[in-house]
């Protein structure tokens, strides 16, 4: 194996297919830095039948010392937006043009090829063609969709009319940035402009960072809810629902709370963890209810670690403050006064000392996520679920990640439990400094 470096420079990608039979990049060192230029997400792919997993993620990287069991600690330092534009909506899939799967297995509707080169003429919906026979590839289109432009402060965006979307749409790849080594269709081809003038905030994240699933599975189907297709499915990445709650590390969660000053724990199904990222989102509210928000390119920095034998089934977030529910949120020196005093009065000998966790669920549905949430917090400090469900709801919350199956199970968590679970000196650096 090559010597682990410090910092690792990220700028290539896999073909959608997360495979832990092949080579990763690195490796980089325990504590050492990704610097990666990720590609858009979920449109770019979906347009390009060669891509075979729904999206475009970055190579998986090699960390020094990662063995199966063990955690890797993803600290993330920056996320900036690199795309000028980029077009967005909800989708629909066109029938006839794939085999089971419009993510995964896309099949010309004229030659039959599977995964067929493509060729864009023009623009619009109509653009992307089949390299071998020239018909109309696109398995998916817009019911509804919209070309954002991005200001240079990235702060906000601005949706746009026709013409300027034609515009953008005539010079894809300028506006998009996309990576050099990205084989994506820029999605502002198709120039969509159903909605003009609304004006969205921008707060940039990964809808996709977390460890090698350790069996070949399509990236955007590293989860409960999107995984759940593949369950029987006509292709060759079929699995039954036990192989994929097996082997799923829960990559793609689309949970807005992943965002810079954010960490993220990640299971280690592989050796060296196999760490991956992209479709990064300029904005989005809890649950990406269209399906899609606006996909872009950009720069992310990254910190890793490992966390010898956490045994995790899933993923656990360490939000910002103040993306923690108001319940959440670590107590203040002023509540926490009240509470011994009010503690004393009626005989309590201590107060619990406690501090923030986020353990992550997915499933086919909300509910099937939201009982995947509790059970594995419920595994990892050893208590039952009636006592998870309890503390989530009076000392935290169960937010949406992704609907239709993606939740975080947020709660204050007593100090010796993170004690136990080896958690709590990085819980104390994300909220105590």
């Amino acid at each position: 194996m090559k010597k682990a470096v410090e910092t690792l420079f990220v700028n290539t990608f896999i073909d959608g297919i997360l495979d832990p039979e092949k080579d990763m990049l690195g490796p980089v060192k325990d504590g050492g830095h990704i610097i990666a230029n990720t590609a858009p997400g979920c449109w770019g792919p979906m347009i390009t039948p060669c891509i075979k997993g729904g999206h475009e993620v970055t190579k998986p990287i090699y960390v020094e010392g990662a063995e199966i069991g063990d955690a890797i600690v993803i600290k993330i330092k920056s996320i900036e937006v690199t795309s000028l534009a980029t077009a967005s909506g909800n989708d629909e899939p066109v029938e006839g043009r794939f085999l089971g799967d419009p993510f995964v297995a896309v099949k010309c509707p004229g030659c039959g090829t599977l995964h067929p080169e493509t060729v864009i003429k023009g623009i619009g919906q109509e653009a992307i063609r089949c390299a071998v026979c020239d018909a109309d590839i696109t398995p998916f289109i817009f019911t509804n969709g919209y070309t954002i432009a991005f200001h240079e402060s990235g702060n906000v965006g601005v949706t746009l009319p026709k013409q300027a979307a034609e515009q953008i749409a005539e010079n894809g790849r300028h506006y998009m940035r996309t990576p050099d080594a990205s084989v994506q269709n820029p999605i502002v081809t198709f120039a969509p402009h159903d909605l003009i003038g609304v004006v969205a905030r921008m707060r940039p994240f990964l809808g996709q960072l977390g460890t090698t699933p350790s069996k070949a599975l399509p990236d955007s189907h590293n989860a409960g809810d999107f995984g759940s297709f593949l369950v029987g499915a006509p292709h060759d990445y079929a699995v039954t629902q036990e192989e994929l709650d097996e082997h799923r590390t829960d990559g793609h969660m689309d949970i807005s709370r992943v965002r810079a000053g954010a960490t993220l724990i990640c299971p280690v199904k592989v050796a060296g963890g196999g760490v991956y990222l992209g479709d990064m989102h300029a904005m989005q509210g809890d649950g990406e209810i269209a399906g899609h928000t606006a996909d872009v390119a950009g720069i992310v920095h990254l910190q890793v670690s490992v966390l010898k034998g956490a045994n995790l089934e899933g993923p656990i977030l360490l939000p910002n403050v103040e993306d923690l529910p108001y319940t959440a949120k670590p107590l203040t020196d002023a509540e926490r006064r009240s509470a011994e005093a009010l503690a004393a009065r009626w005989g309590v000998a201590e107060i619990e000392q406690s501090l923030p966790i986020s353990v992550i669920g997915t499933g086919t549905t909300l509910n099937a996520a939201t009982d995947n949430g509790l059970a594995r917090a419920a595994k990892l400090f050893g208590v039952t679920v009636p006592e998870i469900m309890n503390r989530a709801t009076i000392t935290g919350s169960i937010e949406i990640g992704r609907h239709p199956g993606v939740v975080t199970v947020t709660f204050l968590a007593p100090l010796r439990y993170l004690e136990s679970s080896k958690l709590d000196d990085i819980v104390k650096q994300q909220y105590e400094g």
